[in-house]
């Protein structure tokens, strides 16, 4: 069974990122973040969503 969340070091990981960069990103308005707590989880489905709609070039807030 594959994950459905990622940390924000894995994003870090996955993207080639440095971590400072990965905070960053989660802090964007209209990346998907879950905030349990202190700790901060990307639902990886929601994450390529918001990917894929970035590299078809959609808007600063990811929508088309």
């Amino acid at each position: 069974m594959e994950k459905s969340t990622m940390s924000v070091q894995e994003l870090s990981s996955q993207m080639g990122i440095s971590l400072p960069k990965a905070y960053e990103l989660v802090k964007q308005p209209g990346f998907p973040v879950l905030r349990i707590g202190t700790r901060i989880l990307i639902p990886v489905d929601s994450f390529n969503a918001w990917l894929n709609r970035k590299a078809e070039g959609g808007d600063k807030d990811g929508n088309k």
